[in-house]
């Protein structure tokens, strides 16, 4: 039984910046818009990063969760990380088992899903899903939130996947063990000692919180292979775009709708 990460979510305050700085630093395009998120009070746009994706959120109105999880983090900013499984029932007796609770579940014709309660797993959210029907446990199959055609939005020059996501927390440890008990992966250490959950095609990393915000999901390294042409589009948008849209935070990183993104 494997578990993959296949999705990055950001939230936004205003989803046409944030959109408009990852088409234009990471040379990714849109695939889809999914006119269901609307019964959330939400818009949003689905990037392909290779046979990934990422996610941009947006409130459309007062009183959503999306809002309310931009004023806690203050800001723009990682909202979720959101995994396939090939096999989705165990993956939610496991949930029950240990008394987390679902945000969102729910079972459709071609895909499962199950968001568990941020309170209950600590960090961020992380959610669960799987694919089901023709090639979809392929490591580039399709994907019920991208869409019928995802791969038409697919672009590489610059950007090929998501290698690691980090998590944020103020006790890294404790929310490690806590995801390593939901996803039931053993916890294995990174180069610099601290805890990581190795996926089938990622790393999750757990850290403190250093960047004056509270826990959450702080930031994704990004497989690329253009990386100077991604700095340099970075300091131009940097300029063009409404400030701390994007921002040049290291020398092979940059910061985009308040998500970190390291170059690998």
């Amino acid at each position: 039984m494997w578990l993959r990460l296949r999705q990055i979510a950001l939230v936004a305050e205003q989803l046409a910046p944030v959109e408009q700085a990852l088409l234009d630093v990471l040379g990714v395009a849109v695939c889809y818009r999914d006119p269901a998120v609307a019964t959330f009070g939400l818009e949003n746009a689905l990037l392909p990063m290779g046979n990934q994706f990422l996610e941009v959120v947006a409130p459309t109105r007062e009183g959503t969760a999306g809002g309310r999880y931009l004023e806690r983090r203050g800001g723009d900013g990682g909202y979720m990380v959101i995994c396939q499984t090939d096999d989705h029932p165990p993956r939610r007796r496991r949930v029950a088992e240990l008394g987390v609770r679902t945000v969102f579940d729910r079972d459709l014709p071609d895909y499962s899903l199950m968001q568990l309660h941020p309170k209950d797993t600590g960090g961020s959210f992380l959610e669960i899903d799987a694919q089901l029907g023709p090639h979809g446990l392929d490591i580039d199959g399709p994907w019920h939130p991208a869409g019928p055609d995802w791969k038409a939005g697919q672009r590489l020059h610059r950007v090929t996947g998501i290698s690691a996501a980090e998590i944020q927390a103020d006790d890294p440890a404790a929310v490690a063990r806590r995801w390593s008990e939901i996803v039931e992966i053993q916890l294995t250490d990174t180069a610099a000692g601290g805890p990581e959950l190795k996926l089938e095609n990622a790393k999750v990393r757990f850290v403190a919180c250093t960047d004056g915000r509270p826990e959450g999901l702080g930031g994704i390294d990004v497989v690329c292979v253009d990386r100077d042409g991604i700095l340099a589009a970075a300091d131009r948008a940097q300029s063009a775009l409404p400030k701390g849209t994007v921002q040049r935070t290291g020398e092979h990183q940059v910061l985009i709708g308040g998500l970190r993104f390291t170059l690998v």
